[in-house]
């Protein structure tokens, strides 16, 4: 068991508890001095939502806005707050993990808090975030597992009872869930150089079945559509901590497009966060010029798609001529494609021929 690791683990869980204990003694003080209290943070609307060039992706401006109790409007969401913010500590002094929709459902059992859905529970604990400038994560509140990763990396696990056990990830033949417990271990070695990361289910266990990770010397990461906080955190671990270069395998389609530039530059939404965007990443396919070189069997955009893909040539991480280029031809051609519209060619030809042809070609 390494002592250091379970040391730097247990201080990270302090500071944050910490955090916590300071926001609720700020509260208190508040009350004790006749105040209604109220809290300080980065405004989270859409004029205060910047687009860095240098960082190459989306922060937070300057303005900040008071929730304040005082004002009759404020009051439900400053007691959600409140309320969270104690939950959350409970979690870090209790080392319990929680997902977002335990968060939700913990609050319904409270008699005098009550969201009306998930989405205005998880939209304070988002506002949690933002005012002590902490991800979730370090809340010890998840979301759902559902992307996987599997390759030659050797892990070291920070958690309570596994503290020191290591895995290798390619014990198990489906890939290891991205949980609490594996994104907060320790990456301790690999040899692999590169990461490919996988849009869809089917094709990373194509991949994991081709022995993808062996051919390419790769760490396979699914991402089960749009890439979850925790997942796009590890890519970007991975890349900063070990060099290792990434490449972004989707659906030729806006969507998947999309899919591949919040890996790269973040979202909107998590303007108030760093450590989840991967500059350096590149999207390798499948891209609009894919679809006609290996004529792949296609649909049809929607009037959807069609709208989407023109909101994306208007997005400032879009300028680049490759975006550009396949954003026009998209819309240009009128169709997409999926990854597994390869396998007209056979169930192997992505890994014997279009991925390898791929990354020779960057």
């Amino acid at each position: 068991m390494s002592d250091k690791i379970v040391s730097d683990a247990e201080k990270q869980r302090e500071s944050v508890e910490l955090y916590l204990k300071q926001l609720g003694n700020i509260i208190y003080e508040q009350i004790e001095n006749r105040e209604f209290p109220w809290i300080m943070m980065q405004s989270r609307s859409t004029d205060n939502i910047i687009y860095d060039p240098d960082l190459r992706q989306y922060v937070l401006g300057d303005r900040m806005i008071r929730r304040h109790s005082r004002n009759i409007r404020h009051i439900r969401p400053f007691t959600q707050l409140v309320w969270t913010a104690w939950f959350a500590r409970e979690l870090l002094r209790l080392r319990k993990t929680s997902t977002l929709r335990e968060v939700y459902y913990s609050a319904r059992g409270q008699r005098d808090i009550e969201f009306k859905n998930q989405a205005e529970s998880d939209n304070i604990i988002t506002d949690l975030e933002t005012a002590l400038n902490t991800p979730r994560e370090e809340f010890n509140i998840f979301p759902e597992e559902r992307s996987a990763i599997f390759g030659d990396l050797t892990i070291e696990y920070t958690v309570p009872g596994y503290e020191g056990k290591r895995m290798n990830l390619t014990e198990h033949p489906d890939g290891v869930m991205i949980g609490p417990a594996l994104t907060s271990s320790k990456f301790v070695e690999t040899s692999a150089d590169k990461v490919l990361v996988i849009e869809k289910g089917a094709m990373f266990t194509r991949l994991v079945e081709e022995q993808a990770h062996e051919q390419f010397n790769a760490i396979l990461i699914h991402t089960a559509g749009q890439s979850p906080r925790s997942t796009r955190s590890i890519i970007h671990r991975l890349n900063r901590d070990h060099g290792l270069p990434v490449y972004i395998f989707t659906d030729g389609d806006p969507w998947g497009v999309h899919i591949a530039m919040v890996i790269i530059s973040g979202s909107a939404n998590a303007a108030h966060l760093r450590g989840l965007a991967t500059p350096e990443a590149k999207w390798i396919g499948v891209w609009a010029t894919d679809i006609i070189k290996y004529k792949l069997p296609t649909e049809n955009l929607t009037d959807y798609d069609v709208k989407r893909l023109k909101e994306l040539t208007a997005d400032p991480r879009y300028k680049e001529e490759l975006w550009q280029r396949e954003i026009a031809t998209f819309l240009k051609i009128g169709k997409k494609a999926e990854l597994e519209a390869f396998s007209r060619y056979g169930l192997t030809y992505i890994v014997d021929e279009y991925l390898p042809a791929k990354l020779e070609g960057l």
